[in-house]
């Protein structure tokens, strides 16, 4: 048998020649522009005009109780819990036993002292097998106040304490004003860690990128881990409050004013902090580095919204310092880190957002009158240029509201001696730091099936209609929590098309459908030719993948995606299948990866907009006049079986909408979480520049057991070459063994299947053809022919 051939060069001869021929009962398509790039451009738009709207939602939500401030605490827990949990601090703390000084016989924990303060290297439990480390600052005399001071991601410890230049040393300042100071190393922006060179993998991942890919897939986060190593110190000034009890408070600068800032936020025992360099509008958050990128973040929470969070207590902005800027990544042998940059903060939007966080302590004043306890709000004056972040006169205005004493001047600490500490290195701390929260977040990936496992057993598995039932609302949750879901499309599609091909076998059509304002679906429909009037035929639906176009999946051994596609989409009409292509978003690298990051500030992915593409398309699809709207299967190669995992589990058959009866995912199912989180696995997602793929929680909401689950009782095969180095045999089988389970267990084993072939990442296009001719009971319509 001669498989169909059709060459890319007779593609564009064709669509010139038959330019003005629409599908009947759509009007003429007379876009010029190439349709991935006119799609990616519109989900762009789309993105950042929700997000240019986003503030007035928030607003919108922000509804405190102001009768009393133990009202307004309590109808703010809510959102304070919602906070923690989105930032990824969800983990019980250990329990504080004391500070612990970090010593040795040779080396003792005083790192260096002066007339006004001693410097001890220090250490505090915050997780299991997870520490903070860095430098306590003890006044001389008796402390006013207690502080967890916290510079940029790539301030040392020791910077902050007066040690070693390059940073204000605002610690060492405090310290010297009587104040107990603790300072921990933050993870910072250097790359030497974000490797394994066990399986050779070494990466251009800032070491906050590295922690942040693999937490972010387990529904934590870099932000929340230092946020609960401050929280944790926070828990010590507790422990020590019970002696002498005294104000807590946060001080950073830049990344350390972020954690400052979402410390607080979360934290009631904090009584003050200081935000520098950080307080702004963040509806550009997009375009700073990925590893401030909180999913779902300015639905409820701006800068402003988490002051609100502070009120009453005090809190200062500093909008005028001179923070360090951050261009890019760190250069590298493999360059796959995501781009993102750190400016100084603008005059305008800093000052902007900083008078609406004011107004949170004017509402409650106008309402409760002048308590005491309702502290400050005070922002530096903004009309002044850059200047070096904490001085002395911010620290001391700041540090005489909260310490209720007048503190005028600079005391110095011009005696401070020299770190006298005996072959220490900051870079072997920051390796400890950077492991064990490599290690921890490895462990929860190793655990997280527990999770799932546990959800998806609850359900009722007495009959197949039962378990459908019964799994519907994990469906509906993990559509909004996992995928992030936009509402249901109610404009018209207006459909447009042209012919572009015309062959003795089947006429195609390039098409348009509207989705949302400025979204559109897009494809190219197969029409076999010879169908009848009254004829109704099965639809298959042939994904492309990465960087592909529709196209792809049609042409012949001439294109240059033969070799992976095999031209399934012409085989399958010449089969007498109809076929639909679709044209998916991800095409034009950091332009759709962008997309992403566009779109989770507002709890939203990729697929928010792909799915709703694929229902406005199968809307249309069901309502051509061939078409049987109960057998409309998927088929996706790559990230097309990427989409098969996500886009028909979404939408399932048997509703008030039409679905997709089957799915096959090919080249590309796995044990999907571990491939993004695995720190062991040479081909995880860690080890590449697909910074995109990352999905929050996924490791405990559905990894793509659950997700193939989802498609009982519907037919659900894999397809997965043994040479494909998406992944190995032994995951693939691992993680399908379970929902081959599932479908024996329900008594429907013969909906399911997995084909393992001698091939690399490629459509084989043997036991799936079968499987679709079987399951939607079409016979091959292909005559025989001599080879």
């Amino acid at each position: 048998m001669i498989r169909y051939i059709f060459t890319l060069a007779c593609v564009l001869a064709s669509s010139l020649t038959f330019a003005a021929e629409p599908l009947p009962g759509t009007s003429l398509l007379q876009e010029e522009r190439p349709l991935d790039v006119v799609m990616v451009e519109g989900i762009d738009r789309f993105a950042l005009t929700e997000l240019a709207q986003s503030r007035e939602l928030r607003e919108s939500r922000w509804r405190p109780d102001y009768r009393t401030l133990d009202a307004y605490e309590k109808s703010l827990l809510p959102a304070r819990q919602r906070f923690a949990e989105i930032i990824g601090v969800v983990d019980r703390r250990v329990k504080p036993t004391g500070i612990e000084l970090i010593g040795t016989t040779e080396s003792p924990s005083l790192v260096a002292q002066s007339s006004r303060f001693t410097i001890h290297a220090v250490r505090w439990r915050v997780l299991q097998g997870v520490t903070a480390e860095g430098l306590l600052l003890k006044p001389s005399d008796k402390p006013i106040a207690r502080v967890v001071a916290l510079g940029d991601a790539d301030w040392t410890p020791e910077m902050l304490a007066g040690l070693q230049p390059g940073a204000t040393p605002f610690a060492a300042e405090l310290a010297a004003q009587g104040c107990e100071v603790l300072v921990p190393t933050l993870i910072n922006r250097d790359s030497t860690f974000s490797a394994n060179s066990t399986i050779g993998r070494k990466t251009n991942l800032t070491h906050r990128e590295f922690i942040y890919r693999q937490a972010f897939e387990m529904g934590r986060h870099v932000i929340g881990y230092e946020v609960q190593k401050v929280v944790a110190a926070v828990d010590q000034f507790e422990l020590r409050n019970q002696s002498i009890p005294l104000p807590i408070a946060v001080v950073g600068v830049s990344e350390g004013g972020l954690l400052a800032l979402y410390s607080a936020a979360i934290d009631t025992r904090i009584d003050a902090a200081i935000v520098s360099g950080y307080f702004d509008e963040r509806e550009s958050i997009w375009n700073e580095p990925i590893y401030r990128n909180v999913w779902n973040l300015l639905s409820e929470f701006g800068d402003s919204e988490l002051a609100g969070l502070i009120a009453p207590r005090f809190l200062f902005i500093e909008t005028n310092a001179a923070i360090p800027v951050v261009d890019a990544p760190p250069t590298g042998d493999r360059k796959v880190a995501a781009p993102g940059v750190i400016q100084r903060l603008k005059k305008a939007s800093a000052g902007r957002e900083a008078r609406r966080a004011s107004l949170h302590w004017s509402r409650l004043r106008a309402e409760l009158g002048e308590l005491d306890t309702i502290k400050s709000l005070i922002q530096s004056p903004d009309e002044t240029e850059p200047s070096p972040p904490l001085q002395p006169e911010i620290l001391n205005q700041w540090l005489g509201q909260i310490a209720g004493t007048d503190i005028r001047g600079s005391i110095g600490f011009t005696d401070l001696s020299s770190d006298a500490r005996v072959g220490f290195s900051p870079q072997d701390r920051q390796r400890r730091q950077v492991q064990e929260l490599v290690d921890y977040t490895q462990r929860i990936l190793q655990l997280s099936h527990r999770v799932r496992e546990r959800r998806f057993s609850a359900l009722d598995r007495q009959s197949v209609e039962k378990w459908a039932a019964s799994a519907e609302p994990l469906r509906q949750q993990i559509w909004q929590q996992l995928f992030g879901q936009l509402p249901t499309p109610t404009m018209s599609p207006n459909p447009r098309s042209r012919k572009i091909l015309d062959t003795p076998d089947f006429t195609g059509y390039e098409v348009v459908l509207d989705v949302y304002p400025e979204v559109i679906a897009a494809g190219i429909l197969l029409l076999p030719k010879g169908m009848r009037a009254d004829e109704k035929r099965p639809v298959v639906v042939c994904q492309h993948g990465l960087e592909g176009q529709p196209m792809d999946t049609i042409s012949g051994p001439d294109s240059s995606g033969y070799r992976a596609y095999k031209s399934f989409s012409a085989e399958l009409v010449r089969r007498g299948f109809i076929v639909y292509a679709p044209q998916n978003p991800y095409r034009g690298k950091d332009a759709f990866r962008t997309l992403q990051r566009k779109s989770n500030p507002l709890g939203r992915s990729l697929f928010s907009y792909i799915i709703p593409q694929h229902l406005v398309t199968l809307r249309w699809l069901a309502d051509l006049p061939n078409v049987d709207s109960e057998r409309i299967a998927f088929y996706g190669l790559s990230y097309g079986g990427k989409t098969a995992m996500r886009v028909p589990p979404m939408l399932p058959t048997g509703g008030n909408e039409p679905g997709y009866c089957l799915s096959i995912c090919s080249a590309d199912f796995n044990e999907w979480v571990a491939k993004n989180a695995s720190t062991d696995a040479p081909f995880s997602y860690l080890w590449t520049g697909e910074y995109e793929i990352f999905e929050w929680n996924m490791g405990h909401l559905a990894n793509y057991a659950e997700l193939g689950m989802l498609m009982t009782p519907r037919p659900f095969m894999v397809e997965r070459g043994h040479d494909d180095g998406v992944g190995i045999d032994e995951w693939v089988a691992w993680e399908y063994a379970k929902i081959r389970r599932h479908y024996n267990k329900l008594g429907i084993g013969d909906r399911t299947e997995i084909e393992f072939f001698n091939g690399p990442h490629t459509i084989n296009g043997e036991r799936t053809y079968e499987f679709l001719h079987n399951h939607l009971s079409f016979d091959n319509q292909t005559l025989p022919t001599d080879e």
